[in-house]
């Protein structure tokens, strides 16, 4: 698993880091000293981990979080116990106060290794690989079960480990990451459109200027969904001639 440690505390990510040689599933690939530094490594890196501080100067964690498209999973490292409930909003997978008990990361470690078996053991079926527009796909929410088109999909909204699928009338929640979802659909026809929302570009009726460079997409029912600065860039030269 790679992973990136993001701490304006040189000692710390030392002690960090040290501490993580005993886990050989563990691979830093980079260190980061500030949000803005990270912001470049997570983009160029793709990690599956982060190991994230929460008061930074000029940022926070949660800052940089808000600004990724997608974000890996995360491990707050932080000398400040008052934000472990908004840590757990923002779904993290361990909150590790400073200095750091190794007894205390081995038990994010076995919950880290734990959740990757998991995962594994889920989704150890036949590959369909990417999906098409033509594909049909089954969903169940509770005691509804629905199987459907995923040209008829018009959006998927990220709702913390849940997805909710937007086709019809209908607006089901699903156990699935927009991340690992992201990863089956075809691009050419579903955009990213920020780190909570994946549009269907067959689905867009206009496009309208937004706020930092931005943009903001009206889709055929009237719902509208912002386009981040990041993503328009990458909508721009996709879509251009």
């Amino acid at each position: 698993m790679r992973a990136i440690i993001i701490d304006d505390e040189r000692l710390a990510r030392k002690e960090l880091k040290s501490l993580l040689k005993d886990y050989h599933e563990i691979e830093i690939i980079d260190e980061c000293a500030s949000p803005e530094e990270a912001l470049k490594s997570i983009e160029k890196h793709n990690p599956d981990l982060l190991f994230l501080d929460i008061q930074m100067p000029e940022k926070t964690g949660f800052d940089l979080l808000q600004e990724l498209d997608k974000s890996p999973k995360v491990v707050f490292v932080t000398a400040f116990d008052e934000y472990a409930v908004k840590a757990f909003e923002v779904n993290a997978l361990d909150y590790l106060m400073k200095p750091v008990d190794p007894e205390r990361l081995k038990e994010t470690m076995a919950k880290l290794l734990s959740e990757d078996i998991e995962d594994e053991e889920l989704y150890d079926v036949p590959d369909r690989g990417i999906l098409s527009s033509n594909d049909q796909i089954f969903i169940k929410d509770g005691e509804k079960c629905w199987f459907i088109h995923l040209k008829d999909v018009r959006m998927f909204e990220s709702e913390g480990n849940y997805v909710r699928i937007y086709f019809e009338t209908f607006k089901p929640l699903v156990l699935k990451s927009l991340n690992g979802l992201e990863e089956r659909l075809d691009q050419r026809l579903f955009f990213r459109a920020n780190r909570k929302y994946i549009i269907n570009l067959k689905w867009v009726s206009h496009i309208e200027n937004w706020f930092n460079g931005g943009l903001q997409v009206v889709l055929k029912d009237g719902e509208k969904v912002e386009i981040s600065r990041r993503q328009a860039v990458k909508f721009k030269a996709l879509m251009s001639l």
